[in-house]
């Protein structure tokens, strides 16, 4: 049954990444290369979840803790299944067990992916409208060098204002195509920590 949760994993995760890859024209304000999928679903990191999980008290403060420390970016995976490995000697491993921390740890890596994912369409709306300011710009130096008495002290002032703008655009450049990586990485864990937790139910 786990070999077969593994194959399915990463058929899985083989699909979503070749989807992530392809680019999305549908939205021209999103400027990643890699598809944008703004909402992720459980069903597909998690084959057949149940709607509903009943814990004890000691059981529901226990995933809790877990799942928390599951959506800790800086919880490598070696770590994790030390977690994971600690969890179900204490309190059981249970399937049903598992799914719960799986779908705390699913709710909360995915409000984050879908705050980062937020964030990169008003950095895009940002770049779009100084990419146009820098375009009226030039257009204005272009008008005013075509005159046979050219303002250039207008001239300077808009120069110093393109150089300022073109450099503020370049920076915010390099740091959309780092938060563009991010939603794919955090994907990229939901499914390695669904594995994980797969493995270690009974």
């Amino acid at each position: 049954m786990k070999i077969l949760c593994n194959l399915s994993m990463a058929l899985a995760l083989s699909v979503a990444t070749n989807q992530a890859l392809a680019a999305d024209f549908s939205d021209p304000t999103w400027p990643c290369i890699q598809r944008k999928v703004e909402r992720l679903s459980v069903g597909l990191m998690w084959p057949d979840p149940k709607p509903e999980i009943t814990l004890t008290d000691s059981q529901e403060s226990a995933v809790k803790e877990l799942a928390a420390a599951l959506s800790l970016q800086r919880v490598d995976m070696e770590t994790a299944g030390q977690m994971v490995t600690a969890f179900a000697q204490t309190h059981g491993a249970e399937r049903d067990l598992m799914q719960a921390v799986f779908t705390q740890v699913f709710d909360t890596v995915g409000k984050r992916r879908t705050r980062i994912i937020n964030g990169i369409g008003n950095v895009s709306t940002g770049q779009i409208k100084l990419a146009e300011r820098i375009d009226e710009t030039r257009s204005e130096m272009d008008r005013l060098m075509d005159q046979p008495e050219p303002d250039y002290d207008r001239v300077d002032a808009l120069e110093e204002q393109l150089d300022w703008d073109d450099r503020i655009y370049r920076e915010r450049q390099q740091s959309v195509t780092y938060l563009c990586e991010s939603p794919v990485l955090l994907e990229k864990r939901l499914f390695a920590l669904a594995n994980l937790l797969q493995n270690a139910a009974l």
